[in-house]
């Protein structure tokens, strides 16, 4: 690969191009220019090499939102370390398998995670904690000590080969470390770059000479999640301003306050729990969207009555689903605009996307099948070749990703999402895909989230079953009607139970054991 594209030579570029008056990161009232972002991370990254940490170390970020988050790291890209993101809310174990596989030669912490910290630490072969705030223990560098001290950073030899991990979830099994060329991750986020030829940097000089490009990005999921990963690292790699949320938790409106206020320009969600709040505080007068010309969202389906929703409140904002996994990114998109705003969604791909069926062979249109990527994937699993070998296989010569996710083809090219093979319902023989049965759900007026899950039952092997969230009066059996309106009959739940609230992630995705537990105790 070019030896040019990496994210820590692109960030290089950045720094001695832009203005260092301009923002760099926003998180509520925190605010870093362009300037001390590349001062800060330089003496972050020199602290991180001169503790003993070595190109193609892995490097940790267990932290919330915040400007430090994203000077972790980009002094993990410009030291020409492997990030590893780290979900806070893991517990211990949780935490030390985390560290442990990865093999984690530093770790960035907030200080409400120090405690978990020291209970690990000493079974790990971590050379380097960065702790930010608290009282800083022995074994830790202070993060605003090592960020303010000036430190110099050596230049690096960077290549379009060093490596980005993003671990998965870990919903059907322990979390797995993708491993990505950051060569390839930029060519995802540049369509029509040929990677075997073209050295992009040239472009980019120019691009930031002109501001093409450059976003004011509200940011609403983690930055652990790969979605808000990713579109952190396009923003900051185009010179652009990254903007999060202060608050530990999601609030909308401050989430539309926040982007009227900074005039963002793009911002990025995940699916019904971040849009339908957002709706609703924007039907309520609070804040503004209209300054924005995308959102964009992943990792989950979201409704096409909230999309149009949102249309009403912005006149030129384009609604992008973008269909990805950690295994394989730009599988496919949706746009919509006023122009189609309520349309179902149908996702478009280019040649590097097939339907396949259970012969490796792409099935015909209207059939059911697998979604595989080639093109520009992973190199695999960390550490896991019998994983990697089963979800990276050769179809006629050619490496693909296979993710698990399942689509019908149509005519035109197009392809409906059903959902992860890994959750799909066998009930009386018939495949039911819970996603599908959630949208049906959610289209009801009353119901503000849902989640549907097989669980074991003597007659019909596994029986459909939901939890709602309702904010008006509404029963199981109007519901189930509902369903029975939209979708075959054996695809309605068996039982519905409406809760307080439905289970999900701070990223938005659904937590199904968590909402099993709400049913079977």
């Amino acid at each position: 690969m070019p030896h040019d594209l990496s994210f820590g030579a692109i960030i290089e570029t950045v720094v001695a191009m832009v203005d260092p008056a301009q923002p760099a990161l926003i998180h509520g009232q925190t605010r870093r220019s362009w300037g001390e972002l590349a001062t800060r991370s330089a003496s972050l990254a020199a602290a991180m090499l001169a503790g003993g940490a070595v190109a193609g170390d892995r490097c940790a970020i267990l932290m919330r939102n915040s400007a430090e988050y994203a000077e972790s790291l980009v002094a993990c890209l410009r030291a020409r370390l492997v990030h590893v993101n780290v979900n806070y809310r893991y517990t211990g174990e949780e935490l030390f398998y985390i560290l442990d596989n990865s093999d984690a030669a530093v770790c960035f912490y907030d200080a409400e995670f120090a405690a978990l910290v020291a209970s690990i630490r000493h079974r790990l072969p971590t050379k380097v904690w960065i702790q930010l705030g608290g009282e800083t223990p022995d074994f830790a560098h202070d993060f605003e000590t090592t960020a303010s001290a000036g430190h110099a950073l050596p230049a690096q030899d960077h290549r379009g080969d060093d490596m980005l991990f993003i671990y998965t979830g870990g919903t059907t099994g322990l979390p797995k470390g993708v491993m990505w060329d950051q060569a390839a991750l930029w060519g995802l986020m540049n369509p029509g770059i040929d990677l075997a030829v073209t050295h992009d940097v040239a472009a980019l000089i120019n691009d930031l000479k002109t501001g093409t490009g450059r976003r004011r990005a509200l940011i609403l999921p983690p930055l652990m999640h790969g979605t808000g990963l990713i579109i952190a690292l396009g923003t900051l790699c185009r010179g652009g301003t990254l903007v999060t949320l202060a608050g530990a938790n999601f609030d909308p409106g401050e989430a539309t306050t926040t982007c009227a206020r900074e005039a963002c320009d793009y911002v990025v969600i995940v699916g019904d729990a971040f849009a339908r709040p957002i709706l609703k505080a924007l039907d309520a007068g609070i804040g503004s969207i209209r300054t924005v010309e995308i959102m964009i969202s992943s990792g989950t389906m979201w409704s096409p009555e909230v999309k149009a929703g949102l249309l009403s409140h912005a006149p030129n904002l384009m609604i992008v689903d973008s269909l990805g996994s950690s295994e394989g990114l730009g599988l496919g998109a949706a746009a919509q605009t006023k122009d189609n705003a309520g349309a179902p969604t149908k996702f478009m791909a280019d040649g590097n996307t097939l339907i396949i069926g259970d012969d490796m062979k792409p099935v015909p249109a209207g059939t059911m099948g697998r979604i595989a990527r080639g093109g520009l994937i992973p190199r695999g699993y960390w550490k896991d070749p019998v994983k990697t070998a089963a979800t990276f296989p050769e179809i006629d010569g050619k490496r693909y990703s296979i993710p698990g996710d399942f689509a019908i083809i149509e005519a035109d090219g197009s392809f409906t999402l059903l959902g992860r093979g890994s959750q799909c319902i066998n009930s009386g023989g018939e495949k039911i895909f819970p996603e599908e049965v959630e949208e049906a759900l959610k289209t009801h007026p009353a119901i503000d989230d849902a989640l549907v899950f097989g669980l074991p039952d003597e007659k019909w092997g596994q029986a459909v079953t939901a939890v709602v969230e309702a904010h008006a009066p509404v029963d199981a059996e109007t519901l189930r009607t509902h369903v029975r309106q939209q979708l075959a009959a054996y695809k309605a739940p068996k039982t519905v139970h409406i809760v307080k609230k439905v289970p999900r992630a701070p990223n938005g995705k659904a937590d199904y054991a968590a909402a099993k537990a709400m049913v079977t105790g």
